[in-house]
């Protein structure tokens, strides 16, 4: 182990790591792992360890690591023209291909796309995009965005709010006004023990006019919401939720934000999301998949109600008073390109919808009996295995326990990355989606090893 060179030494002097604790990181009292290569689902490690990389970096590796294709469509793009800015309307091939091939793949009715670099930066945008909207509406009130607890949609100032997760808001004065959280659909963690699924929808709505009636829906532009909660659990909504909620929205005239950040182009054994569960956004976040992190790059795919009111808006008031240097990256979106062409050509949504079935039915077979195990769950090339002390009465093990870490840690000394995701004991997996059914195996058996040492 190579654990005193200068690389370590400059990692631990001069490294900001995000979601770190930072002390115990810059003391040394933390491990450091400087990551060197992969192809496929694994990654190697410079001390030569070999890792199957069960979360995709961060759900976002969707076609794979070492493909030469991105790289190639990259390099390529470097040396034609290496940048450019998307401002008073101009464009590059890489781009405006890219912008095409969104729009020709997403839901029905979405109208154009804005390009930023990073989900959070994306879902500021659209922030912004619901305040201009209802201003030349003529509703200057309507600002409010209610978002649910446990959802994320990113660390900046006013997507930090939206973020409804306690560890992103301590410490730094967040959630800022403009932001309400309501109910996360969250069957296992229901209120009731008693309630079934259709009651549990029924309250999760009740809880949402409820918010409404507090708050006045004239003082309410949009609800933002993923597709699946993703950091928060991966949690799949209840059977009925989205519709219900939508009818909600409907009736107040209030704006959908899907966050697809985690299953737009593929995750769900669909294209997108609210595709998957017959969402109907006015504007929807993309990232991470866009161009499986090869280059950083996001999205607000705008819809045809919304990009009216901003055409009469710079109709009105000139040019729209927003922009990203990086907006529409010429290397970036070029990997978009090429990824997009991958996604399609090795079949990577349908793979993920037999290949994710297989992979769930497997974990649930291998862990669904076990004494400790309160839920295996999850959709397409999505799953999460929660732990628990007294599943049967939703018992929970303390935070200070960190069973949930312990397994992780127990999991990668087996060569396999899972992850411990925040606000509880729960395990979560999102494989690249070119993941086989081989592969599929040697993370369940790892999983179920795991959870027997830690556990019995």
């Amino acid at each position: 182990m190579l654990t005193n060179d200068q690389l370590s030494q400059w990692d631990r002097n001069a490294f900001f790591h995000p979601s770190t604790h930072l002390a115990q990181h810059a003391r040394g009292e933390t491990p450091s792992r400087i990551v060197t290569g992969g192809k496929g689902v694994y990654i190697e490690d410079r001390d030569g360890n070999k890792l199957l990389d069960a979360f995709a970096g961060l759900y976002c590796v969707n076609v794979g690591y070492g493909r030469t294709e991105i790289t190639d469509a990259i390099a390529e793009q470097a040396r034609e023209l290496a940048y450019y800015h998307a401002y008073v309307g101009h464009g590059t091939e890489a781009s405006i291909t890219l912008a095409q091939m969104i729009i020709d793949r997403a839901p029905k009715g979405m109208s154009k796309v804005y390009f930023g670099l990073g989900g959070s930066d994306a879902n500021e945008t659209n922030v912004k995009l619901v305040w201009y909207y209802n201003n030349i509406l003529g509703r200057p009130e309507k600002k409010k965005i209610i978002s649910r607890w446990r959802g994320y949609h990113g660390s900046g100032l006013m997507t930090g709010s939206l973020t409804g997760l306690a560890g992103f808001h301590a410490k730094f004065d967040l959630p800022l006004p403009y932001v309400v959280h309501t109910e996360a659909p969250y069957y296992l963690r229901r209120p009731d023990a008693s309630m079934d699924e259709a009651a549990f929808v029924a309250h999760c709505v009740a809880e949402l006019e409820a918010l409404i009636e507090r708050e006045g829906a004239d003082t309410i532009a949009a609800f933002i919401g993923e597709p699946v909660l993703g950091t928060g659990g991966i949690v799949p909504p209840p059977a009925g939720y989205w519709e219900a909620i939508q009818s909600v929205l409907e009736r107040h005239d209030i704006l959908l934000i899907a966050d697809e950040v985690v299953t737009g182009f593929g995750r769900l054994g669909s294209m997108f999301g609210s595709d998957h569960y017959g969402i109907r956004p006015d504007i929807i976040t993309i990232a991470k998949g866009l161009t499986s992190a090869y280059a950083p790059l996001s999205g607000s795919i705008v819809g045809d109600r919304v990009w009216k009111v901003l055409e009469q808006g710079t109709d009105e008031n000139g040019p729209i008073g927003h922009g990203w240097t990086y907006s529409a990256h010429p290397l970036c979106t070029a990997a978009g390109v090429a990824n997009l062409k991958l996604v399609d050509s090795l079949n990577l949504v349908q793979n993920a919808a037999e290949t994710g079935a297989y992979f769930l039915k497997s974990m649930r077979e291998a862990l669904g009996g076990h004494a400790n195990v309160a839920e295996v769950r999850g959709e397409g090339m999505l799953c999460a295995v929660e732990l628990a002390k007294d599943p049967g009465n939703r018992v929970f093990f303390s935070a200070d326990e960190k069973v949930g870490p312990r397994v992780a840690a127990e999991m990668l000394k087996q060569g396999v990355i899972t992850r411990a995701m925040p606000q509880g004991d729960i395990l979560g997996f999102a494989p690249p989606l070119c993941l086989t059914r081989e592969e599929a195996d040697i993370v369940v058996a790892a999983t179920a090893k795991a959870v027997s040492t830690v556990l019995g």
